[in-house]
């Protein structure tokens, strides 16, 4: 069962990859609602929801939200809009992108997604959290 308060949504992200971790501090700088927690696709909850909705991650190694209310999984460039929806002013302006075709929206995220440890490295294991971020995080 992913047991996630219907107040939160969930951000899987790739946790051993550079801009992922980066991307993923710059939300919880910036979420003052407290809207999202955040785990990383290789931890227990990501398998799990990856297998609950049948996730391909040869396809799909990308951000993922999942929002318990909805029991809705969104990825890709749809997860990442969605994500910034709730961050204020200026960011979330870029959810009016969301009026593209997510084929047009994802041929861009793939690229930045495929050539993403290139540009900005690979860890060797996942994000540790600060203690104080500790409680914005599931295993």
């Amino acid at each position: 069962m992913i047991d996630i308060p219907n107040n939160k949504q969930l951000i899987l992200f790739d946790g051993v990859c550079n801009l992922c971790n980066a991307s993923v501090l710059y939300v919880i700088k910036r979420d003052t609602k407290h809207k999202f927690l955040f785990a990383p696709l290789q931890s227990a909850i990501g398998k799990q929801i990856i297998k609950k909705f049948n996730i391909d991650t040869e396809e799909t190694d990308s951000i993922l939200l999942y929002n318990p209310l909805k029991k809705k999984l969104s990825y890709k460039s749809t997860a990442a809009l969605l994500v910034a929806k709730y961050l204020g002013f200026p960011i979330n302006l870029l959810t009016v992108f969301l009026v593209l075709p997510s084929f047009l929206r994802n041929w861009v995220y793939n690229y930045i997604a495929k050539n993403r440890y290139k540009w900005y490295g690979k860890k060797e294991a996942c994000m540790i959290p600060t203690p104080e971020l500790n409680s914005k995080f599931l295993d």
